[in-house]
């Protein structure tokens, strides 16, 4: 199920706090509990995505990567995923990029994939080494990049976004680093309304978290995550804050019964 929606500038935003793990009184703790609740689980990260998700996150992200060709189609884009975990969205990327510029052997810039959780990058690095990704990974803290401004042509967030302790500063951060009219893809999880909504919340806030922490041994991890998604901005928020934040012709498409939500825009002229 697909659902497209627009709004104006002119909203008026309120304040959004970011991501608020159990006991984080600021958001220096919160980051931290963040990066140490996800690096322990970095060993089984890729096998519960795809299990939990019923492997419609590889999915998600491709539909994500697609709404991008006309940027990936260019050899010399830059291309930044931040919040990469393990790198899925970042091959992703990287698989669209191929098909749209039809010349597997042509050189590209390659793809930047950015985290702030050491075992994630490894990992990611640990994929990527030996294949023709054409991807590279570094460790680093969103909301403090260590890019120049108007750096990059596209910036994208799989299911990372949520996690930031500072919602307003990540999005500051990335209209930083974006090249004016360059672009942005936030992809993330959403609370269902309507019919769907109950059979969502006996499997999120339920089920999910059971089998999380069963398979990956950290109840912490999969009992924070349907709490993160409760607590993240709607749809609309999100779109309200992108406005204040530099971005402009902000669009959001929702997926799977309106449980994932992609949120796109453009950095906006003059933000230098």
């Amino acid at each position: 199920m697909t659902k497209t929606s627009m709004i104006g500038p002119g909203q008026k935003q309120a304040k959004l706090p970011g991501t608020r793990p159990k006991g984080a009184r600021d958001d220096r703790e919160a980051a931290r509990r963040v990066r140490d609740m996800f690096s322990r689980i970095a060993p089984r990260y890729d096998f519960l995505n795809h299990l939990l998700s019923f492997s419609l996150d590889r999915v998600w992200r491709r539909k994500t990567a697609r709404r991008f060709q006309r940027i990936l189609r260019r050899t010399d884009a830059q291309v930044l995923d931040l919040c990469c975990g393990t790198g899925d969205m970042a091959f992703a990327l990287n698989r669209i990029r191929v098909h749209a510029i039809r010349d597997s052997g042509a050189h590209r810039v390659p793809i930047i994939g950015a985290d702030f959780s050491r075992p994630m990058i490894e990992r990611a690095r640990k994929k990527a080494g030996g294949s023709n990704h054409a991807a590279t990974f570094l460790i680093s803290d969103a909301l403090q990049l260590p890019f120049a401004d108007a750096s990059f042509d596209l910036v994208t967030s799989a299911f990372g976004f949520r996690n930031l302790a500072n919602y307003e500063q990540g999005l500051q951060e990335i209209a930083r680093i974006l090249k004016p009219g360059g672009q942005i893809g936030i992809l993330e999880f959403s609370e269902p309304k309507g019919r769907m909504a109950g059979i969502y919340r006996l499997y999120f806030r339920r089920l999910l978290p059971l089998v999380g922490t069963a398979l990956s041994g950290s109840s912490e991890a999969y009992f924070y995550l349907p709490g993160s998604v409760a607590r993240f901005p709607s749809p609309p928020e999100i779109k309200a804050l992108m406005h204040t934040t530099g971005f402009g012709e902000v669009n959001i498409q929702s997926w799977n019964f309106g449980s994932v939500v992609l949120h796109t825009a453009k950095r906006k002229d003059g933000q230098d």
